[in-house]
């Protein structure tokens, strides 16, 4: 049987993740085009076996991200007791921001061993170089020591743990795809609160080399443990995991996700690592101070969750334009006039919600705009790009501290998350864009049209787009 032109019928399947797909099909063949549609189709579990993967996710976050947080309970030892004579604030600075770096330059790496080997190795690759790095340096007497197992070993255990964990998450869901993330994120914030109160009291107790052993050996143990428990849907998602793309950057919607990753890092990392230190520049101890920054974690645990449920129902590219710009007029109309011990307070809970925003949404959003299949490379190249900032930010902070005093560096983080913002609000009109543009095509009857054959142009730039009330 066939059609009025004698033509083969094209069904289409509309999958949100991946776009359209089509398969031309003839009607006397019904039950070879169901077979056909449903070999191509995948439909994440939206749960299940997925909330094991989110609690791995958390923890994993927790033992890497939030173990790192505890640098400034190490780095506040090291300058009080000039335990490396002649070393300068800077190359201090510096080697909590190199870490991070070299968790983003390990992605091509990451994203080879992945196809090579799996997410378990790679995995069970990062938490053997977590455990290295902390371990030895426990050791470390010289500061170049510290550079090449607190930095340099640490990143790259870091981002062999954190990226391919990221990756698998978005793979088992769809509609609660943002309160997954979310949850996972927040043991950053989390893992940051209770490895900054260990790290404290095990360092007055039984010394720093005996901390940094303790936070070793937690770490292999749970990240070694959730290794083995996650599993990814690499099989049917098939994404593409490719060491380095650099044709993502020709893509519009990749360029607005690095701009917003690389300003949110500059406002993030001096937020980050630059609180503690600022209480004590207004009169207020070290321990308050110490109170401040794991406040701003706590805000970062409890916010992630809480954005990501809301992200899901009202928008996930909208959720983090609002979260990301709320952090920048928090920094604003808080953090710059903030010269007491209860407004300090007030601020790090309220910032803590938006300040980790960018972690805590961007392979939401990043899925919503490439899809499943070109996250991970996608991401990989975002991950590079983003390792200068996250190197930098502490000491150009310091340096604009040095010359013209805090309010400088509070004013340079307030307006780095409102650029951030902005950026994320052009992407969210190219979405909009890209949703009416295929809705066009396929009331035309254009079936075989799909993501990859979108080009905006400049229609994202249409004032309406710009304000348009639209669920994105």
């Amino acid at each position: 049987m066939k059609n009025e032109d004698d033509q083969p019928v094209v069904l289409t399947h509309i999958d949100s993740n991946n776009g359209s797909r089509t398969s031309p099909v003839s009607l006397a063949e019904p039950f070879a085009a169901n077979l056909n549609v449903v070999s191509q189709v995948d439909v994440p579990p939206n749960g299940g076996y997925g909330w094991v993967c989110t609690a791995c996710v958390f923890l994993i976050n927790a033992h890497t991200w939030g173990v790192n947080s505890a640098w400034g309970i190490f780095l506040s030892h090291y300058l009080q007791n000039s335990t490396f004579p002649g070393t300068s604030q800077f190359s201090y600075a510096i080697i909590g921001g190199l870490g991070i770096a070299c968790a983003c330059l390990v992605s091509p790496a990451v994203n080879v061993s992945m196809r090579l080997y799996g997410t378990t190795v790679t995995l069970t690759i990062g938490t053997i170089l977590v455990f290295l790095s902390l371990f030895t340096a426990s050791y470390a007497s010289r500061i170049w020591h510290l550079f090449l197992s607190q930095a340099v070993c640490f990143g790259c255990g870091m981002g062999f743990t954190y990226i391919p964990a990221t990756a698998v998450l978005p793979q088992w869901f769809s509609t609660r795809r943002s309160l997954a993330v979310g949850i996972a994120a927040s043991g950053v914030g989390f893992g940051g609160v209770a490895y900054n109160l260990i790290a404290g009291a095990a360092a007055q107790s039984v010394g720093l080399p005996w901390t940094y052993r303790i936070l070793a050996l937690c770490s292999l143990a749970v990240n070694g443990v959730c290794s083995l428990l996650i599993r990814d849907r690499n099989k049917l998602v098939k994404p593409k995991q490719d060491a380095f793309d650099w044709r993502e950057l020709g893509h519009i919607e990749v360029i607005f996700v690095i701009v917003w990753g690389f300003l949110s890092e500059l406002g993030y990392v001096v937020l980050f690592y630059s609180l503690p230190h600022y209480a004590t520049t207004i009169g207020l101890s070290q321990s308050q101070g110490s109170v401040a920054g794991a406040l701003l974690n706590v805000g970062i645990g409890v916010g992630r969750p809480l954005v990501g449920w809301m992200s899901d129902r009202w928008g996930r590219i909208n959720m983090a334009a609002l979260m990301t710009a709320s952090c920048g007029i928090c920094c604003l109309a808080l953090w710059v006039p903030a010269k007491d011990y209860g407004t300090l307070i007030a601020f790090a809970l309220l910032a803590g919600f938006g300040a980790g925003n960018f972690w805590g949404t961007v392979s939401s959003v990043m899925a919503e705009v490439v899809g499943l299949q070109r996250l991970p490379t996608a991401f990989g190249v975002m991950m590079i790009v983003l390792a200068s900032p996250t190197t930098f930010a502490e000491p150009i902070a310091l340096e604009m501290t040095a010359v013209s005093g805090y309010k400088a560096a509070q004013i340079f983080v307030g307006f780095m998350f409102i650029g951030a913002a902005g950026s994320v609000w052009f992407l969210r009109s190219w979405k909009i864009t890209e949703i009416e543009e295929k809705a066009k095509r396929e009331e035309a009857g254009d079936f075989e049209w799909g993501l990859s054959r979108f080009h905006a142009g400049k229609a994202w730039l249409e004032p309406r787009k710009l304000i348009k009330r639209c669920r994105v």
